[in-house]
């Protein structure tokens, strides 16, 4: 017998009521408002997260307030020629994401966060308050707090995009379910369980917590498929002469199966050494089998004859005496395997396994190495950073060039996870990341750690490594008042840094030119023959070039900027 929804029961007898009001004080217009906000109220969600919504200073910012970027130019690092930049945005991550939403809609390929766990420790920050644990509504700010950046930065990412999200017991089960109202529960990919320390002092429960969770989500989870984790060699455990090229390899398969599709195609005699072999090692069962008396999946070679053959003179056989009966075994190599069609050769193999749920319960992704990373670069110690081993895992999970954005950057530890992995195979990932500056974090942490991974040096000037060559713009938030005279003009002035954003470019007037107004296109005209190493030129929509410009100009790449990138507010 089918179930009794109450709960709808009695909400239809709630909205019936508000209809007997409604026709009763048709007249009165401030009633029949109320009835409908409270009629909306009754129809929202029946499932999922239900909270207190709260609002930041930040929010109130906007309504008076257009924020911009303003580049910090001292802050530049450029130390890989014709490569694009990674940026560093400082100031609260709400005004960047508002920002981002306008050069980044929809581009953004893997997210990945560490917001604050609000352990009610002081961790949490909300409206310039630290949140603790007397707070009633440390949840719903929390909640508010994420819900509002979250929704941002499902925009952002691409339809194949992917976001991972660290998070611990105190708000694990509520990012959940926050995650699963704005991407969908169908776009839940996995959650996984990460190693914090190995000891630690017990809860006043008695159970010693030493674990947090990677919460990973897809935009699209249908036809989402993440890489493998390259396996360790030390898997493959034997060595013979073909070492050096193939690697150590394993005996984990025999030649001979009973669970496959019977194919009397497969079952067939071979002859190793004088000694003849049998799929099952039966001859009569063979001869059976042949006559038709076999089962549906019998016994037979995974291998044809022609691979065999190849197999057994290249190496990839090996015999093993056993007690009833001696067996064919194929070697599996960490480097190489045989192609799977004739003629049959031998091809590199690059092994990879699935991410298992437990892959980061090892103790190279403690906090424990993330502080002291932080140590080896010559910085201060920070609050509770991640190892960049932990993002560097998740990220080879993905595509080598792809834009990763971190709006909770903290020290920086995103950035050094992907130019290392960069360095290592070769990609061309980008990172975007987004923190405040409270103590200054933003300039003595995160930016001189970035500092530090792509130039060798410390901030002391000691080596550090050899460094990994790449390009950093690094702004920060400002803001312009809705009540500016000069409003367009104003936001005007701010157009350049977010055509670098989107773009990844450095608008110097040498490589690249930014044309706003007729006044510098006339001044571009006069000067452009003499300027050797341009590459790009972007200009307004609103420029009306003469057929002479349009010629000069054609001979460089030329982007026309479509409407102002603060059209909506100008609107307004």
């Amino acid at each position: 017998m089918e179930s009794t929804n109450l709960s709808a029961k009695k909400r239809e007898k709630l909205l019936g009521f508000l209809n007997d009001l409604r026709e009763k004080n048709k007249d009165d217009e401030k009633v029949l408002k109320a009835i409908n906000e409270i009629e909306k109220e009754l129809n929202n969600k029946k499932y999922g997260l239900v909270w207190e919504e709260h609002e930041e200073e930040v929010d109130r910012m906007l309504k008076d307030n257009i924020p911009v970027f303003c580049e910090a130019k001292d802050k530049e690092i450029k130390e890989a020629e014709d490569e694009e930049f990674n940026f560093l945005l400082e100031g609260d991550n709400l005004h960047s994401l508002k920002l981002l939403e306008k050069t980044h809609k929809g581009k953004i390929d893997v997210i990945y966060i560490d917001p604050p766990y609000n352990t009610g420790n002081k961790d949490f920050v909300y409206d310039d308050t630290y949140v603790g644990d007397d707070d009633s509504y440390r949840h719903s700010k929390w909640l508010s707090f994420l819900n509002e950046r979250l929704r941002m930065a499902y925009q952002l990412l691409n339809d194949n995009g992917v976001v991972f999200a660290s998070i611990d017991d105190n708000e694990q089960a509520n990012l959940k379910l926050l995650f699963d109202d704005i991407f969908g529960e169908q776009n839940f990919i996995a959650t996984l369980p990460r190693v914090t320390k190995k000891s630690g002092k017990d809860h006043s429960s008695g159970i010693a917590k030493n674990h947090d969770y990677v919460l990973i989500y897809a935009k699209k989870a249908e036809g989402i498929e993440l890489k493998g984790i390259k396996s360790d060699e030390k898997s493959y455990p034997n060595k013979d002469e073909h070492y050096n090229q193939r690697g150590g390899y394993k005996l984990n398969q025999t030649l001979d199966y009973d669970s496959l599709w019977y194919n009397p195609k497969m079952d067939f005699p071979l002859e190793i050494d004088g000694e003849t072999f049998y799929p099952g090692g039966d001859k009569g069962l063979h001869d059976e089998r042949h006559k038709g008396n076999h089962k549906q999946k019998d016994w037979v070679w995974r291998w044809s004859k022609a691979k065999f053959e190849f197999g057994l003179e290249n190496g990839f056989v090996e015999i093993k005496k056993g007690k009833n009966r001696d067996r064919i075994y194929t070697k599996t190599y960490a480097r190489a395997t045989i192609s799977n069609s004739q003629p049959y050769s031998i091809v590199e193999k690059s092994r990879e396994t699935k991410l298992s749920s437990l892959a980061i319960t090892e103790n190279e992704f403690s906090n424990d190495n993330a502080k002291k990373e932080i140590t080896k670069i010559g910085l201060e110690e920070f609050g509770f950073p991640k190892p960049s081993f932990l993002i560097y895992q998740l990220m080879k999970l993905c595509d080598e060039h792809i834009t990763v954005l971190d709006f909770f950057a903290g020290s920086g530890t995103t950035a050094q996870a992907v130019l290392e992995l960069n360095k290592e195979d070769g990609g061309n990932r980008k990172f975007i990341l987004c923190t405040n500056n409270e103590n200054n974090i933003c300039e003595d942490i995160t930016y001189q750690r970035i500092k530090t991974v792509i130039t060798g040096k410390r901030k002391d000037g000691s080596e550090y490594s050899e460094g990994i060559p790449a390009n950093l713009k690094y702004y920060k938030t400002d803001f312009v008042s809705k009540d500016e005279e000069y409003l367009e003009e104003e936001l005007n002035e701010h157009v350049k840094e977010m055509i670098q954003l989107e773009h990844g470019v450095d608008i110097d007037h040498s490589d690249y030119c930014l044309v706003l107004t007729d006044d510098e296109a006339d001044e571009l005209e006069k000067k452009i023959e003499s300027m050797e190493n341009l590459r790009g030129i972007y200009i307004s929509n609103d420029v009306l070039l003469t057929t002479k410009q349009k010629n000069k100009f054609k001979k460089h790449d030329t982007f026309i900027i479509p409407d102002c990138f603060y059209e909506k507010e100008l609107k307004e």
